[in-house]
C-alpha cells in the first residue's frame, strides 16, 4: 500500500474494504490511516458510525446529500452516522479517519 505513513503505522493490520488503509482499533471507535490513488471514486453509501477525518495530503471531494465540499491538507470533515455520502479523489490522497460508534 502506498502512502507516507511512519513505519510503525505500516505494521498495523490492513483494513478490508473499498480502499487501502491501516486500521488501529480503539474502544468504541476505529482509526484508519487511508491512501486513495488518483482517480478513486467511492459511490454513495452509508455507515453505522459517526465519521471524522483529516486530510494529510491531496484532496477529498465529499458529497453528503446534495452538498459538495472540498477538503485539502489539514482540513477536517464530518460524516454523520446514516448520512448518504460519496467521495472522489482526483489526486493521490492520504487521510486519517476516526469511526466512532454513535451515542
Amino acid at each position: 500500500m502506498a502512502g507516507k505513513y511512519p513505519n510503525r503505522f505500516k505494521e498495523l493490520p490492513l483494513y478490508d474494504g473499498r480502499f487501502d488503509a491501516y486500521k488501529l482499533s480503539a474502544q468504541e471507535s476505529d482509526v484508519l490511516f487511508a491512501n486513495y490513488p488518483a482517480g478513486t471514486n467511492i459511490p454513495p453509501h452509508t455507515h453505522d458510525t459517526d465519521n471524522y477525518g483529516v486530510i494529510t495530503r491531496g484532496e477529498l471531494i465529499l458529497t453528503i446529500g446534495n452538498e459538495i465540499t472540498r477538503h485539502g491538507p489539514g482540513d477536517w470533515y464530518h460524516v454523520p452516522a446514516g448520512a448518504v455520502h460519496s467521495a472522489i479523489f482526483k489526486v493521490e490522497t492520504d487521510e486519517i479517519e476516526f469511526w466512532f460508534e454513535p451515542k
